[in-house]
């Protein structure tokens, strides 16, 4: 769930980890496993599962694309 301080989150920041979560998709072919993308004040977060650390790697250039400025944390498993 997307969240900004625990509360009811706005359409934009709803937009936005929709957003970022299509991007990743499409930059890395799909290969991103169980995808999601929570936004919060300030932060990023990125999870899922991936089989390289390339798709992870791809995974992070994207989201940091798509947020901009926001500091960003890449929690996706390479398995």
């Amino acid at each position: 769930m997307d969240r900004v301080r625990g509360e009811a989150q706005p359409c934009s920041v709803r937009r936005l980890a929709e957003e970022i979560e299509g991007l990743v998709q499409r930059r890395t072919g799909g290969q991103i496993r169980g995808l999601h993308v929570e936004v919060y004040q300030d932060r990023v977060i990125i999870s899922g599962r991936t089989s390289t650390y390339y798709s992870k790697q791809l995974a992070q250039h994207a989201a940091m694309d798509a947020a901009g400025h926001e500091c960003l944390s890449n929690e996706i498993e390479v398995y």
